[in-house]
């Protein structure tokens, strides 16, 4: 959709306008070894280093270690990070932040290293009560007071998009959910993107986290128009998930056209460099996207189905506990999702198909639904993912639970080009049961 497209039937009451927001970027192999130089340049003299207990164990991670120290600065090293960080490691994290009192932070690791330094940067420069920052209704959804101290992100995994949006991500213990702090304020000062760091990831891995970026391409693109939101009280109150907008849709098209020629590949052959580094370029342009667009209804049934996950153990991933990695549990949902969601404009939802490789060249606009559904169902089974939420533990009894729990996720539902409640989420989670 163009942007006089997205202008037509403007009403008085509505945006007129959009804000694009993105972090400094660098990408290309070898770029980590720059962080020291950039934190330097940022002003940082104590640097408190944020990764996870596997990627401190990475050459990547010495490399960037190293770096730092080379620039002659200090480094407090935090490696604890949770893979899909709680309300309780968040809490540790910044409790670190607070005693260590650096100028600065660096985070070298998937989505959850780099949320859990946005979190405890935000704690240690910001202190208050925990739920204070997290998005309402869960928590008080309070603005962030002020701005931070520089944040460079460095991501170890080609999918969450991290690096340059604004949005901590973290499962709420206590409610069983997962939900998340989302300011303009966290979203890191500079983001290093090197696909070096990609190259020996576990295809299971790379395929989680691709098809993270695969539902923020689509949903970004196929988000409530920016001039269906009403205009903002401020300037300075537009929210960061405006919906469809230009700037978004670039980012999300050229994403999703790099993910039909190199996601399966990135999977199934970790020896192709040029398919890691494609997706991984792809997660940085999604990520752009979304985060001026944002989300909308699988990221909100995401949550609930990471959140109340009771014995599911995937491959390539720890298994000291249940889990749902992030994007398989956005992915089932997507294509039950996006059946319903195409009747609000079929024809973006048929050029989002295209874009990913699907045949649309016969296809009319009443069956968008069910081409862009089909072509996720074999994009998923090509790189091995469960054929629906069955597959991972769920069935019909859950579906209730289920949508009581994506409910609250009410930033991203209101994204959606669709109304929502309850009883449509039951009847996406009902649908996204099976898809074999």
């Amino acid at each position: 959709m163009s942007c006089c497209q997205h202008e037509a039937g403007l009403d008085p009451g509505f945006d007129t306008a959009f804000t694009v927001d993105a972090s400094r970027i660098t990408f290309g192999r070898g770029c980590i070894g720059e962080v020291g130089d950039r934190a330097a340049a940022l002003g940082m003299r104590r640097v408190a280093l944020f990764t996870d207990p596997s990627v401190a164990r990475l050459e990547l991670f010495d490399n960037a270690q190293r770096a730092l120290r080379d620039a002659g600065l200090d480094v407090v090293t935090y490696a604890e990070v949770a893979v899909e960080p709680t309300d309780e490691s968040f809490r540790a994290a910044a409790a670190f932040a607070t005693d260590a009192r650096p100028d600065g932070y660096v985070s070298v690791g998937g989505g959850s290293v780099i949320d859990t330094a946005k979190a405890a940067n935000l704690y240690a420069t910001h202190p208050a009560d925990f739920a204070a920052y997290v998005n309402a209704p869960i928590g008080e959804g309070r603005p962030v007071p002020g701005p931070l101290a520089p944040h460079i992100a460095c991501p170890t995994t080609s999918g969450t998009g991290s690096e340059v949006t604004g949005i901590a991500i973290f499962d709420f213990l206590e409610l069983h959910a997962k939900t998340g702090i989302a300011s303009p304020a966290l979203r890191p000062s500079e983001a290093l993107v090197d696909p070096d760091s990609t190259d020996t990831l576990p295809g299971e891995v790379v395929a989680c986290s691709g098809l993270d970026v695969l539902s923020h391409a689509l949903e970004s693109y196929t988000a409530r128009p920016f001039t269906q939101r009403a205009a903002p009280a401020r300037a300075s109150a537009r929210p960061m998930s405006q919906g469809a907008n230009p700037w978004s849709d670039l980012g999300s098209r050229e994403a999703l056209a790099l993910l039909g020629r190199y996601l399966v590949r990135a999977v199934t052959d970790s020896s192709d460099r040029e398919a890691r580094e494609q997706t991984m370029w792809a997660a940085t342009l999604a990520g752009i996207a979304f985060g001026n667009a944002g989300v909308h209804i699988p990221h909100a049934m995401a949550y609930a189905v990471a959140g109340q996950v009771r014995e599911f153990r995937p491959s390539g991933y720890p298994d000291d506990k249940p889990l749902v990695p992030h994007g398989m549990s956005v992915i089932l949902n997507a294509p039950a999702a996006f059946r319903v969601t195409a009747a609000a404009d079929p024809a973006r939802h048929l050029v989002a198909a295209g874009y990913l490789g699907a045949d649309v060249s016969s296809a009319v606009q009443a069956d968008a639904g069910e081409v862009l559904a089909g072509h996720l169902v074999g994009i998923m089974e090509s790189v091995g993912m469960p054929a629906g939420l069955a597959d991972v533990g769920y069935t019909d009894a859950d579906v209730t639970s289920l949508a009581a729990g994506a409910f609250p996720q009410q930033r991203l539902l209101g994204n959606a080009p669709i109304d929502v409640d309850e009883a449509l989420l039951a009847t996406i989670f009902r649908g996204a049961l099976s898809y074999a």
